[in-house]
């Protein structure tokens, strides 16, 4: 998995909420050292804006819905450099606040004035739960999107934004999410236990050195070291641009998000019961791939005139940096075409580090043969 958490334009004002306690808080500092920083740097920025099938639906989803901009205000929720904001100004939006939470807001200022849009767009740089704008806004636009959807809990300062600052009449861009989840097979899962076996012959060998040359016996430590090797290798999603041809059975859908009305509440934890079906003959379910969609409407009463669709899906052409997350079995079980799945989904915030996830999964497999097949459950870290 990358060290850095992408997903957003910029970088992303995603503080802990200020909402009665809703979600877990984390003093501000350690906040802002642990998530803000990556997102001060242009390098990040660069890399996010490369994403093409990202940019190509912002950019759609404004411009040829040109009527939730014209004459309106925009709010957009971190804005990093400045690029939403720049677009909502060229659509014809009558004033827009573009606020960040870092330094970036200088060179989003920049590169606002560079544009010649001064006069339209107002950098703020803050925090999204403590700014003040002078007005309601007709539009929020945001790209707070985290691996598998809502890691870093940046939804948060989006929902806070739209509680405060959002008209009656208003729309949301996105308006709607979805969570997928799917069977899928890989080689991932061979490599990663492999790698674990390494560790631990590594450290056994290490054990028997330390008590040879220097007389002091490590093995009482053996089991927590073990433990440690578990959750990096065995336990912990890893980030990957899966193929199509990776996908076994049905996708399903874990959770559906209405951003006009959702709630911190409704994304704080996750729950599903998701049934799916093996399309392939004599194959093996090595683990399960979860990805996510995003939808821009409108509003009912205010629909969009066209309905642009940014998809996260395993893609031969249309990768995206988010790519897909993968949650391995260890060993993967062999499985054929019409094998039913129910899976259990449970996901949470961690407590150390409410911007991370923690996931369980649980499947019972009844397989075409009769085979009696015994149910299993394992949870895994999203990092």
């Amino acid at each position: 998995m990358r060290n850095s958490s992408m997903g957003s334009f910029g970088n992303a004002d995603r503080t802990a909420p200020t909402n009665g306690g809703s979600a877990p808080l984390v003093d501000k500092e350690v906040d802002f050292a642990q998530y803000f920083c990556t997102y001060a740097f242009l390098y990040h920025q660069k890399e996010m804006l490369s994403d093409r099938v990202r940019m190509d639906a912002y950019f759609n989803a404004v411009f040829k819905n040109k009527h939730h901009f014209q004459g309106k205000t925009v709010l957009d929720v971190g804005t990093g450099s400045g690029i939403l904001a720049i677009w909502s100004a060229q659509a014809g939006a009558r004033k827009v606040y573009a606020v960040e939470a870092t330094k970036m807001a200088e060179h989003a200022r920049a590169l606002v004035k560079s544009n010649g849009l001064e006069n339209v767009v107002e950098v703020i740089e803050g925090s999204m739960e403590e700014v003040t704008l002078p007005e309601k806004v007709d539009v929020i636009i945001s790209e707070w999107m985290g691996y598998f959807l809502l890691r870093e809990s940046m939804f948060d300062s989006v929902i806070c934004a739209r509680d405060r600052w959002l008209k009656p009449t208003g729309v949301m861009y996105p308006s709607h999410a979805r969570m997928w989840l799917a069977p899928i097979r890989s080689g991932l899962v061979d490599k990663k236990w492999t790698e674990y076996e390494g560790a631990m012959d590594d450290w056994y060998g290490f054990v028997d050195d330390t008590k040879t040359s220097y007389g002091v016996d490590m093995s009482v430590l053996t089991n927590h070291f073990d433990e440690e090797q578990r959750r990096y290798y065995l336990q912990t999603s890893l980030w990957n641009n899966l193929h199509p041809h990776q996908v076994i059975g049905a996708a399903a859908i874990i959770k559906e998000i209405d951003c006009l009305t959702a709630t911190v509440a409704d994304v704080l934890n996750v729950r599903a019961n998701l049934t799916s079906i093996i399309t392939l003959p004599n194959t093996r379910l090595c683990g399960f791939g979860g990805w996510f969609d995003v939808h821009f409407r409108g509003r009912k009463e205010d629909p969009s005139q066209q309905d642009i669709e940014l998809t996260t899906a395993p893609s031969t052409e249309d990768s995206t940096h988010w790519g897909q997350q993968v949650f391995l079995l260890n060993p993967p079980i062999h499985v054929s075409e019409g094998d039913d799945l129910d899976i259990v989904f449970a996901m949470d915030r961690a407590k150390e580090n409410h911007r991370l996830m923690e996931v369980e999964l649980g499947c019972k497999i009844r397989m075409s043969s009769g085979t009696p097949m015994p149910p299993f459950s394992k949870k895994f870290h999203i990092e």
